[in-house]
């Protein structure tokens, strides 16, 4: 189903839906303006942040979110998201939150259309979820163009989600390729397809190599918006494992579970493409979806193999389930092709990612630090935890084989393997204008996914990680080209 209608009005007298959701601030006595203290003791309101407590008040129902002590933005976005997941069943809604500007405004539309996300049409009945959205923008000076930004990027989310969280006998690379040239089409997108005999032909040794073991063959999709405008391009590169089993360095059964979830890099940044052409970005925006399905069978890569990448590169594979970097050189090759100004990779690339920073906040890295940095600024002023990482001199000679240019794992060496990682697939991004191009990796192995109990605006499931923090770089490297 499509995200809920979102709208702005001025004031809650204004708002014709069913609920109205009210904040309440914490303390001895709590608050809510307009009304009595002694109300929200006797219905349990204390504003503890994202406690989301029903009533009926003067025969209008209400509900009342906690706050918290922090009103910012990112914290609005959360608080939200939360008061809206928790009232899924009421199809029509109106937050009334403290919003002072309009980047708090945007956080209120976001967080509660994302709080809103249900993935349940395989079930056999499932349950009907909310339709509108109203959002009272107060004194916050707010246009038309705050509900387009809030609808691209929760749209983006929404659409990363279903991806992730469908089912891998139902998203093949095939059956991944054709919903993407279906959709990306109708979005003003153009789409390539290259199948397996294409990708053969043209040297993509690494999708190739991960995917010979499926009988559901790889695929390497591109799409793009360019507008007519654009004087800058960026080059996306996504991470379309559909399934990873491991390969002959087949995964224990308890790492296998959700791997469905492999293939969010190449969701990603399929949706924040899909944003970018939404909002009519003055900036060229070209996504590559590097898909396979990593399988064990007669004909799968063993450890030992070497293959060759696109562009020449001889990789010795020592671990057939560090197959994504694979898939990732591949494209990454054919993204500096294109002479871009930047590339962005987004990928759940290593389990290191999620010993080193948990399962929350992706890792950031690449090979200049001003862009690394200021796609960490970007992705934090819309609520996305990341963190920068090196990429130490040192792991590349980690890298060096007896008998091909690259190995693609140092296997039993168990140090620094998301940085590892990250130093090999810098060796697959090119230059231009005799420098690298400028590049960032997110590694979002542990964010793509909550194996947990929601919180915020994040559902159980597939989670959309990076989508707003990847849109808004673009976007502002869309305004600076201007």
């Amino acid at each position: 189903m499509p995200i809920p209608a979102l709208s702005i009005i001025a004031r809650p007298e204004d708002a014709t839906a069913e609920l109205i959701v009210h904040g309440v601030h914490p303390g001895e006595e709590p608050t809510a303006e307009g009304f009595d203290p002694e109300l929200l003791r006797g219905i349990g309101a204390t504003g503890e942040r994202e406690q989301v407590v029903r009533a009926v008040v003067d025969g209008r129902r209400v509900a009342f979110v906690g706050l918290g002590d922090d009103t910012g933005s990112v914290r609005l976005r959360q608080i939200a998201g939360a008061a809206v997941r928790a009232l899924r069943d009421v199809p029509t809604l109106a937050l009334a939150l403290p919003v002072r500007t309009t980047d708090d405004v945007l956080a209120v539309l976001e967080g509660a259309a994302l709080g809103a996300y249900r993935f349940d049409g395989l079930k056999r009945e499932p349950k009907p979820g909310v339709v509108e959205i109203a959002v009272v923008a107060g004194e916050a000076e707010v246009t038309e163009t705050v509900v387009a930004m809030a609808k691209a990027a929760s749209t983006a989310v929404w659409l990363t989600r279903d991806l992730a969280n469908t089912p891998p006998n139902l998203l093949s690379p095939v059956h991944f390729a054709d919903r993407v040239a279906a959709e990306a089409q109708q979005a003003g997108l153009s789409v390539v397809v290259r199948d397996e005999e294409r990708l053969r032909r043209e040297g993509f040794g690494g999708i190739v190599g991960v995917g010979q073991g499926s009988s559901r063959p790889p695929r390497l999709v591109t799409v793009e918006h360019a507008p007519d405008n654009a004087t800058r391009h960026v080059v996306l590169v996504g991470k379309g494992i559909t399934f990873d089993s491991g390969g002959l360095s087949l995964k224990p059964a308890g790492s296998m579970q959700h791997m469905k979830y492999d293939m969010t890099g190449a969701a990603t940044v399929y949706a924040v493409t899909a944003a970018a052409a939404a909002l009519q970005l003055p900036i060229r925006v070209t996504a590559h979806l590097a898909l396979a399905e990593n399988m064990v069978s007669s004909t799968s890569t063993r450890p030992d193999d070497v293959i060759v990448i696109r562009g020449g590169t001889s990789v010795e594979v020592t671990n057939t389930d560090a197959e994504g970097r694979l898939v990732m050189a591949d494209a990454l090759v054919l993204a500096s092709e294109a002479q871009p100004d930047a590339i962005i990779d987004v990928a759940t690339l290593t389990g290191a990612q999620q010993v080193a920073l948990g399962d929350r906040v992706s890792g950031v890295m690449g090979n200049d630090e001003a862009f690394v940095d200021a796609l960490v600024r970007a992705s934090r002023e819309v609520g996305e935890l990341v963190w920068p990482m090196p990429i130490p001199e040192e792991m590349r000679s980690m890298l060096d084989s007896e008998v091909a240019d690259l190995q693609n794992a140092k296997v039993g060496n168990r140090s620094g393997g998301m940085l590892l990682a990250a130093a090999f697939l810098n060796e697959f991004v090119g230059e231009r204008d005799g420098s690298p191009i400028p590049w960032a990796h997110i590694d979002i192995a542990g964010p793509s996914m909550n194996t947990g109990k929601p919180f915020g605006h994040t559902p159980s499931g597939a989670t959309g990680v990076v989508v707003r923090g990847v849109l808004r770089m673009i976007s502002k490297m869309s305004r600076s080209a201007e």
